[in-house]
């Protein structure tokens, strides 16, 4: 089992990686030191799978009811904090309370916000199920709930005192999820990585098939490129803007159809395909390079189309994103694969042809 190591303003803290990660939970809880009670977050289809598994590896995880919270995009938002807040409190937790968010990424970044702010920070642990989960969003710190403005709007930095990343737990994602979380795979290749594309290019078959062997060699992989990005800036003030990749768009796609159109990482990959068309019409990516991108995207699978949104519709929604500057919306395009520029500021006009060009290219791309 890996135990890799990310940097934090608050100390280090590790992810263990491997198929007996969560048989270190009962270790690893105890050197956390004195706790009044561990108390387990999930959601309910989550709990339904893992539940009986989890309340025998974590200590003290059967001695409190674990609090259930929707983990739909839609759920993501204060209400659903404070109801865990309140319940959290009716439980008797105090601040030497542990929190072990078990789930995807809406799980951990909803009850990560709830651990940072209830009586202004207790004690937390991830065990994410999800591939974006494990290979993202539960590595960073970063936490937050969406307002109806736009994702992630409200939020705090907030790392876990460490992770526990299984990849035996993917097995029960069902496909759509799983192909939702290799996008994002692409992009940690897109922006940091060219091994790691080009393995996916060879193998993405396998990959998509959960082969064990190809997993075991793309999570810690990926895993690897995130902590590394983190470690030099952990508030998002420079370089981590690359893990954005994408982002810009597909949250704004996210918004604009209420999260019900789109699994996250479907809305990121049109988000990343429209990223690379306004790179090649910028001059910054060549066409041979922008070709590899959105082919190894379509390879994944299918995704729901973009019907009839426009850039007119997204306009207002991008205007709120939070990488907005002083009224300048900035944009991370690739200059090659394995290498990004972020805060890059695009002409209305590119953004438009280069969305309106996106059903066309997906077309040519699959047949």
């Amino acid at each position: 089992m890996l135990a890799i190591r990310v940097a934090s303003s608050a100390g280090p803290y590790r992810i263990y990686c491997g198929r007996d990660a969560l048989a270190r939970a009962r270790p690893l809880i105890a050197r956390l030191g004195e706790s009044s009670g561990t108390f387990i977050l999930s959601s309910p289809r989550v709990w339904r799978i893992w539940g009986a598994a989890l309340t025998k590896k974590i200590p003290g995880g059967g001695a409190h009811a674990p609090i259930l919270f929707d983990d739909s995009e839609s759920a993501k938002r204060l209400g659903t904090v404070e109801g865990i807040a309140r319940k959290l409190i009716r439980a008797g937790a105090d601040r030497r309370a542990i929190l072990v968010a078990v789930g995807g990424g809406v799980v951990g970044d909803v009850a990560g916000f709830a651990a940072a702010t209830y009586l202004r920070g207790v004690r937390l642990i991830h065990v994410p199920t999800t591939l974006v989960a494990q290979i993202d969003s539960s590595i960073g710190g970063k936490t937050g709930v969406n307002l109806p403005e736009g994702k992630n709007l409200v939020g705090a930095f907030y790392p876990p005192k460490f992770i526990l990343t299984d990849p035996g737990m993917l097995r029960t994602l069902s496909q759509r999820e799983f192909r939702s979380g290799l996008y994002e795979v692409v992009k940690t290749a897109v922006i940091a990585d060219s091994q790691l594309f080009s393995f996916l290019e060879r193998r993405i078959g396998a990959v998509l098939k959960r082969d064990p062997a190809a997993l075991a060699w793309i999570i810690p992989r990926a895993i690897r490129v995130k902590t590394n990005v983190v470690a030099k800036d952990e508030r998002e003030s420079g370089l981590r803007q690359i893990l954005n990749f994408g982002h810009t768009l597909g949250h704004a796609l996210e918004t604009a159809t209420g999260y019900r159109r789109y699994v996250h990482g479907e809305a990121i990959a049109w988000g990343m395909m429209a990223a690379t068309v306004m790179a090649v019409a910028t001059g910054r990516l060549a066409e041979r390079e922008a070709s590899r991108i959105i082919r190894l995207i379509l390879a994944i699978g299918p995704l729901p189309p973009l019907g009839r949104i426009t850039t007119r519709q997204l306009r207002p929604i991008l205007a709120g994103d939070k990488k907005v500057r002083a009224g300048r919306l900035l944009w991370v395009l690739p200059r090659h694969i394995g290498k990004t520029e972020w805060g890059v500021e695009v002409p209305w006009a590119v953004v438009t042809r280069s969305f309106a060009a996106l059903p066309e290219i997906v077309a040519k791309g699959r047949a």
